[in-house]
């Protein structure tokens, strides 16, 4: 009985950690999208911030979940990007949903990888902010539609 228990639980484990990650709540979609969506940046990027490049989903058609994320990291020398600053904030409200993204991912000075990522069908927005090593700081804003 013992040995079957220690089956069900780890066949149990193993299928909630197989799960995609849920990045956000059908709830803190709606909010964001019943304001609005996030502002639009009105001041230009620091000369010589480091560039924040999404290579994976492609967001110029419908984004089907669960998902792969891939952001591409890349400084402009002698400076280098700081992981540790790396911030994901999504939606009007600015929800920072960095430390779920770190729960199923590594962010290293070249980006952060998701391999399974899943999000509730509607419009949505990510705010990324990353500093380098002088301290100048990128942000770049992705809008996307999950159908």
């Amino acid at each position: 009985m013992k040995h079957l228990l220690a089956i069900l639980v780890a066949t149990v484990s193993m299928n909630l950690y197989a799960q995609p990650l849920m990045l956000v709540s059908e709830e803190e979609m709606k909010a964001s999208a019943a304001i609005g969506g996030l502002p639009t940046p009105r001041s230009a990027p620091q000369p010589g911030a480091p560039r924040i490049e999404l290579l994976s989903p492609d967001i110029k058609k419908p984004v089907n979940v669960p998902t792969r994320i891939e952001v591409k990291f890349s400084g402009n020398p002698p400076a280098e990007p700081k992981p540790e600053t790396f911030k994901a904030l999504y939606g009007a409200f600015k929800i920072d949903i960095t430390q779920r993204l770190l729960g199923v991912a590594k962010v290293t000075k070249e980006g952060i990888q998701v391999t399974d990522a899943s999000l509730p069908s509607g419009k949505h927005q990510l705010l990324l902010l990353l500093t380098d090593t002088l301290g100048r700081e990128s942000q770049q804003v992705i809008s996307f539609v999950v159908p």
